[in-house]
């Protein structure tokens, strides 16, 4: 089955729960998890189809299969290392990154739910 990239089911959830969280969740809560991690479990079904879809349309991109686990992986590294350990080093960005470790959890788990879904929701079906 093709990929739908940016109409995309998990996509679309993650793209609504991303803006619920930010204009009525985050000023009507004082939960630490909505302010602080509850974004980074979208991280990776949010970014990811974005990215192949870009990386589509410039024809990096060869097939329009779900996205590969390389494709996961990449921007879960990249996140963690950049949001994680680089950038909250650096005095300029450190006032708006902190470093917190339970984020590298939060990715991996939305990156783990996102290619569970995708290898389900996008599986070769063989009549």
């Amino acid at each position: 089955m093709r990929f739908l990239y940016l109409r995309d089911p998990l996509f679309i959830i993650s793209f609504v729960l991303y803006w619920l969280n930010r204009w009525i969740i985050k000023p009507h809560s004082h939960s630490g998890f909505f302010h602080n991690h509850f974004n980074d479990l979208l991280c990776i079904p949010f970014f990811v189809p974005i990215i192949v879809f870009i990386a589509r349309v410039c024809r990096v991109r060869d097939h329009n299969h779900a996205p590969q686990i390389h494709e996961i992986l990449l921007p879960l590294f990249v996140w963690s290392l950049m949001f994680e350990l680089i950038l909250p080093q650096h005095p300029f960005w450190s006032q708006w990154v902190v470093g917190d470790p339970f984020d590298i959890l939060c990715y991996c788990t939305g990156a783990f739910v996102a290619s569970t879904w995708w290898r389900h929701q996008y599986r070769v079906r063989v009549a």
